[in-house]
């Protein structure tokens, strides 16, 4: 079950794909990791999922990560006696804070956060930015607000505060009992929504702990204030152009997502790019030619993995969407500009033992022209760093830890094998070496590359490279 390439893909569940055939013919599509996304479902149906996956996991006898994608907080209008109300541009209006009915000459906003965070000429983004709004004089229970673009206000329509911090965890109690779920269940990653500084990591880190690998989802342009800290205190992100692209301007999006992939590789993490890339096959069976080329830019950009949301979880072409994409990355990391895009791309590497040797065995397996890069890691971060380097050298991830091989699912280039932990050099070569060869990497007569970490088994001590011929 070697594949042929080196970006992830992330395939979300859904109604369309959560049978155990369906789950079994996405990954032998291309699937990677399965995104569970608990904005939906009950606790038994995912556990159902989660149960099919790990199954075929034992009958393909390859790690598969399993994505939980948390909902976090939901700001809604409340309800209108009207259902909805039409709304022109320059009409001012009144938001105020209660659970009640409101009407036209009284919007409901029960969220008492947004009242206290909002100053005079803040706007709040209407149904994904399709009506939107500026703040006029605030209150403590009721706001006026102009409308700069009209359109339509319903009930429980979303609402988005570009330019306000919000007092709210993102973590709601919801949040949380899905959280405690997932976790008890086994679930690899952990998807936090609703990120807005560095310090919300935190605070689910202390409930996660070293259980899952958590992912912060880039989302609110608050974040993009602090993302440094977020990607240090973060497993791996995500780019959430949905919401982010609400947010902010939408030109603004590509450099963003540019960016976000050059400080997450900066700093040897996992980078999900994720919404909307082949979005209209949810309803057909192919894509249209920019979505294409909008897959093919994020592997350009060097992404660790690309993400179908709804185009596998409730569209008509879930098998057939998860092999397009595979297609399109193929094609792309096999383009003749792929390689000198990639190395142009390079980030410095950190004046640290670990990195520089990362980085030294991907120069050195490219220079004697290796069949592979075999690295050991008990935590996957020597996969990362090596990873980081976006070798043409395949990269073989040895660990002693079945949690941390499925987790390396979504690294870049990283084919993940649960094995025994060596104990010595020789032994560490006899085992890259068997594994190597079982995984169809290596061949009698060819050139290998081994890093590890010496003493074998502590967590990020990658200080120790060697060459070998089968």
């Amino acid at each position: 079950m070697r594949r042929t390439r080196h970006a992830k893909i992330v395939a979300t569940l859904g109604p369309a794909s959560n049978t155990p055939e369906m789950i079994r013919a996405l990954f032998l599509a291309g699937a990677d990791t399965f995104r569970l996304n608990f904005s939906h479902g009950t606790h038994d149906d995912h556990a159902k999922v989660h149960a099919a996956i790990r199954a075929l996991e034992k009958e393909v006898k390859r790690p598969i990560g399993i994505l939980q994608d948390l909902q976090g907080p939901k700001i809604r209008i409340g309800t209108l006696k009207e259902g909805k109300i039409e709304v022109k541009a320059g009409e001012r209006l009144k938001f105020v804070l209660t659970k009640d009915e409101g009407s036209r000459e009284r919007i409901p906003l029960p969220h008492p956060e947004i009242f206290a965070a909002v100053d005079p000429g803040h706007e709040l983004l209407i149904d994904d930015g399709r009506v939107r709004v500026r703040v006029l004089s605030p209150g403590d229970d009721e706001m006026d607000i102009e409308v700069v673009n009209g359109g339509v206000i319903s009930n429980r329509k979303g609402v988005n505060l570009p330019g306000t911090v919000l007092n709210l965890s993102p973590l709601t109690e919801k949040d949380r009992r899905d959280l405690a779920f997932g976790l008890e269940l086994g679930v690899d990653w952990v998807a936090l929504s609703f990120v807005q500084k560095a310090s919300d990591v935190i605070e689910a880190r202390g409930l996660i702990q070293e259980r899952a690998g958590l992912v912060s989802k880039i989302e609110k342009p608050s974040a993009l204030l602090e993302i440094d800290d977020i990607i240090a205190l973060s497993d791996a992100v995500m780019v959430a152009r949905g919401d982010l692209g609400v947010e902010i301007p939408h030109e603004d999006v590509p450099g963003r997502q540019k960016e976000l992939v050059r400080a997450c590789r900066l700093a040897a993490k996992p980078v999900i790019v994720a919404t909307q890339m082949l979005d209209s096959m949810v309803s057909s069976p192919a894509p249209t030619r920019a979505e294409a080329s909008d897959v093919a830019t994020a592997i350009y950009d060097g992404a660790d993995a690309v993400m179908l949301s709804a185009e596998s979880a409730s569209g008509e072409y879930p098998r057939e969407t998860v092999a397009m994409m595979d297609r399109i990355i193929r094609s792309t990391e096999n383009h003749k500009l792929y390689r000198s895009l990639i190395d142009a791309a390079h980030p410095d590497v950190e004046h640290t033992p670990p990195h520089a040797v990362a980085a030294a065995a991907a120069d050195l397996a490219t220079a004697i022209d290796a069949a592979v890069i075999v690295g050991f890691t008990s935590s996957g971060t020597t996969a990362a760093r090596i990873a980081r380097k976006r070798p043409g050298v395949p990269i073989l991830a040895l660990t002693p830890d079945i949690a941390v091989a499925r987790r390396m699912s979504l690294f870049w280039g990283a084919h993940s094998v649960r094995t025994e932990n060596a104990s010595g050099y020789e032994e560490m070569v006899e085992i890259a070496q068997g594994a190597a060869k079982q995984e169809g990497f290596l061949t009698i007569g060819q050139l290998g590359v081994v890093v590890a970490g010496i003493p074998f088994g502590k967590a990020g001590s990658t200080n120790n490279l060697r060459v070998f011929r089968a």
